[in-house]
């Protein structure tokens, strides 16, 4: 297709831009929301995303309950977050513009498909009138698109049938979207030929619309300004766009290779965690077994077995399956066996709200077990490290012998940023507790340094022993019902898990070592709290931060860090639970900012709360 001729129009360069499509799922906003930010990436920008969809499998169409969101923020490094509000707000239909209005800063872009704005939609939506007509929308930059006209017209020749013509429509708004920003097509349209290629009328289609979406904006005078991101600092490299779930996957595979071992996974599907089994569904045939359970007890305890096999094991889930687990995690811990955990985390309780995002499940992954049941637990900080501490928790589960937890969350695992391949050599070195010789090998023996009893399996001459969930006998493994004995098992773990310390490095903090405030973030608030911590201490307030990925045991050199400042303050999507966990810890009495709407916090949150709390609020 010949280009038209390019009209000279205003290009502003932003530090960043936040982008947001909204719609009905059917109006495919995950797919195009997703490859926006696929291009987004290949041009090089740093980029951060949340997918924000309904619980309901399929919403009736139009209404305000079955609106689907996609969240982009992209531009140099500054990029941490998906953003705090859109610059850009793109609506399929009346609904979709009612849920997100209130998200807009007054100034900002609206681009609506205006032929949705009939009046049954508007009706469906709650308008009495016509926003895009009657004055509603004075207050922003309004730009009408008539995208199923558009598209109608692109495809009139295509001999597709009118609802497989309008459900293309999604790429011409796309489109238009990769005018406004200046992104190439040419990814998107070789996304379209390899997804399509056993529809190729299809995938022709798609691709003519997203061209057509791109011409009109390049030719309606309506149009009348281009932005350009700035591109971060990019370390060379091999990068590729993961979400969080991706990631963790992709870390299992990694650590089984390491260790030269087939990888595991024993999982039930589950919001929003289930893209970790579909990803590693993938790669089958690459020494990586998958057990899709009847249910979370089978999961996990399929996982525990393959575990007594010798193989890496791993198992995910969110909350409501964790709940499931916590038996036979007792017996993990008990059998002192490795396996991996990832828990997505989500709103709770029960199904609240499985399609957005909490940090509910800190307490239950830390405490959440019968008897005296101590596990490792870490979580990540973005979906890139979602690939990082995954693996980090493979290494510390083999060397120590010890089921460990990983908290992600929805935020997290559906979020995607680029993600730099490391090299082998980058990658840790995993270590496994030293077999002693057959004559020697009894099966609760200890390394000395870290306590963890030999990692032997079925099979295996001269290392046959029993293992289960009955207390056993120090050294020796004998089922043992004796009183000292059990005392004696139980002070071993704990301080076999006391002991992962050693691997924690020195606490980081981003500004001055000691001050007025100190912010203790965890998990996914990372961008939103080193956000505000950078903005604010550009207009000089005397502000700090850290962020811990060990939850439990938790760093050495926290407290001391702490108390080097007059107060501490932890934001949190959850009511306070690592507050919680910091005042029985270390005696001290931090403030909190707390969210539990269903939605990350964001930087704009987080940096009102720290001008409150040294305003002495």
């Amino acid at each position: 297709m010949t280009k038209p001729k390019s009209r000279n129009v205003n290009v502003s360069e932003l530090s960043s831009v936040t982008v947001r499509f909204a719609g009905d799922s059917g109006d495919g906003i995950q797919l195009v929301g997703s490859r926006f930010a696929n291009a987004t990436a290949v041009a090089g920008n740093e980029l951060s995303t949340l997918p924000d969809y309904p619980a309901e499998i399929r919403a009736p169409a139009g209404s305000l309950a079955g609106v689907s969101g996609f969240q982009i923020s992209f531009g140099d490094e500054s990029v941490l977050t998906p953003g705090n509000r859109p610059d850009v707000l793109v609506v399929m239909n009346p609904a979709a513009l009612a849920v997100n209005l209130k998200s807009l800063e007054k100034g900002s872009i609206i681009v609506a498909n205006s032929d949705a704005f009939v009046p049954a939609a508007l009706e469906k939506a709650g308008y009495a009138a016509n926003p895009l007509e009657d004055g509603t929308l004075d207050n922003y930059r309004v730009i009408a698109v008539p995208a199923n006209t558009m598209t109608e017209n692109t495809l009139k020749d295509s001999g597709l049938p009118k609802p497989q013509v309008l459900k293309c429509k999604n790429f011409y708004m796309l489109g238009i979207l990769y005018w406004m920003y200046g992104l190439p097509l040419e990814s998107t349209k070789e996304w379209i030929e390899n997804k399509f290629k056993k529809a190729p009328e299809i995938a022709a289609a798609n691709a003519k619309v997203l061209e057509a979406g791109y011409d009109y904006a390049e030719t309606t005078e309506i149009f009348d300004a281009r932005f350009q991101a700035k591109k971060s600092a990019v370390t060379p490299g091999k990068y590729r766009n993961l979400t969080g779930n991706e990631a963790a996957a992709y870390a299992l595979i990694t650590a089984a290779k390491l260790l030269k071992k087939k990888l595991y996974y024993g999982s039930y599907p589950i919001t929003p965690a289930s893209e970790i089994l579909h990803t590693l569904a993938k790669h089958r045939s690459n020494d990586v077994v998958i057990f899709q359970a009847e249910d979370e007890i089978a999961a996990v305890c399929s996982t525990i077995g393959a575990a007594f096999a010798g193989e890496l094991a791993a198992t995910g889930t969110s909350g409501p399956g964790l709940s499931l687990k916590a038996e036979a995690l007792g017996l993990g811990v008990i059998a002192e066996l490795p396996m991996v955990i990832v828990d997505v985390q989500r709103g709770g309780p029960s199904t609240g709200l499985p399609t957005k995002t909490e940090q509910s499940d800190l307490l239950q992954a830390v405490y959440g077990r019968h008897g005296e049941s101590p596990l490792v637990v870490l979580a990540a900080s973005s979906p890139a490290d979602c690939f990082h501490t995954t693996l980090e928790a493979a290494r510390i589960a083999v060397k120590y012998m010890t089921p460990v937890v990983v908290l992600t969350n929805s935020y997290l695992s559906n979020g995607s940023e680029p993600f730099r391949i490391p090299k082998l050599s980058e990658l840790p070195k995993f270590e496994l507790p030293p077999r002693p010789g057959p004559g020697d090998y009894k099966p609760f023996m200890r390394d000395p340094e870290t306590l963890a009893r030999p990692w032997v399996w079925p099979g295996l001459k001269g290392y046959e022993h029993r293992i289960g969930g009955l207390e056993k006998q120090d050294v020796t493994g004998a089922i043992s019902y004796d009183a000292e004995n059990h005392e004696r098992m139980t002070q071993l773990r704990a301080e076999k898990v006391r002991r992962v310390v050693k691997e924690i490095p020195q606490t980081r903090i981003y500004g001055q070592p000691e001050g007025e405030l100190l912010v203790v973030g965890w998990g996914s608030t990372y961008g939103a709290i080193t956000s505000a911590v950078s903005k604010a201490r550009r207009e000089g307030i005397s502000v700090s931060s850290v962020h811990i990925r060990n939850i439990f045991p938790l760093p050495p050199d926290l407290g001391a860090a702490m108390r080097r400042f007059r107060k501490v303050l932890v934001p949190e999507e959850n009511t306070g639970q690592l507050r919680m966990l910091l005042r029985s810890e270390y005696m001290v009495e931090p403030l909190g900012l707390n969210k539990v709407q269903g939605q990350p916090l964001n930087s704009d949150e987080v940096l009102e709360k720290i001008k409150e709390v040294l305003r002495g609020n």
